[in-house]
């Protein structure tokens, strides 16, 4: 990225980071402890951005929902909020750990209503944090959100939000794009069950599925899941144009057999 903008941590706690290409002019108009409010210019409009982190204590959350609905003078601006809100909104949202606390969610949906806000949906899951443990301990919610204003999404009607993999961290990451999804680019992965059935399909992960070598420890499982990914789209092509031609050549025999 060409340029950036830093919320110092206060010890180990807290801190925020954005980062923007040259491709568009970003303006820092106000920033605190848990956000940094923006203004987004480029070539196509303009519009505003604001990044959050919402606390995580109960005793906190009126008062920040709060300051984040006074950054807005009216509900005529194009505006954009992105950020960890640290509220679950509904029971659906949560699977395991302690019950869902409707008292807590209120402030969010209090701010929502009263700044004339939408929450846009993420494809690719459910959830965007887990605590990162397995069977009965597993604790996985909705914490992450986008939510614009009704003006902002006319001037991107075909923007999508796409859940990526937590790899490197607790929290997936969200993806906003804009002019919507390249199908070609960003085409779901999906494991076929019928590749068992195949002789070398097994082959092909042990093959991709190699030591990663000077790479941070939290990666490597992200870089040996896509290089395996990546070659059994190869080897499905493959396998696919194999599977035409063999078509092809049933079809004529087929022809050849009716003929007679």
């Amino acid at each position: 990225m060409d340029d950036s903008f830093y919320v110092d941590p206060i010890g180990l706690a807290g801190g925020l980071a954005l980062w923007w290409s040259n491709d568009v002019h970003v303006s820092i108009i106000i920033h605190g402890e848990i956000f940094i409010d923006t203004k987004v210019s480029s070539s196509e409009d303009e519009w505003l951005l604001t990044l959050i982190y919402g606390p995580p204590y109960a005793e906190e959350k009126q008062d920040f929902w709060e300051s984040i609905a006074s950054l807005r003078s009216n509900n005529s601006e194009k505006w954009c909020l992105i950020g960890d809100t640290n509220i679950v909104a509904s029971s659906e949202k949560k699977l395991g750990g302690l019950p869902f606390n409707a008292v807590q969610a209120k402030w969010y949906f209090y701010f929502m209503d009263s700044s004339c806000l939408l929450e846009l949906p993420i494809k690719g899951g459910t959830f965007t944090w887990s605590n990162q443990r397995s069977e009965g301990e597993a604790i996985l919610e909705k914490l992450d959100r986008i939510l614009v204003s009704t003006n902002w999404i006319s001037s991107f009607p075909k923007v999508t939000c796409v859940l990526d993999a937590a790899i490197a961290s607790d929290h997936a990451l969200i993806i906003l794009l804009l002019k919507g999804m390249n199908k070609r680019c960003m085409k779901e992965f999906k494991f076929e069950a019928k590749w068992l059935l195949e002789d070398d399909c097994e082959a092909k992960v042990k093959d991709s599925w190699v030591p990663v070598v000077n790479c941070c420890k939290n990666l490597v499982f992200g870089r040996k899941l896509n290089k395996t990914r990546s070659k059994l789209r190869q080897w499905c092509r493959m396998k696919g144009r194999n599977n035409n031609l063999k078509e092809e050549e049933m079809k004529e025999q087929i022809k050849f057999l009716q003929g007679k």
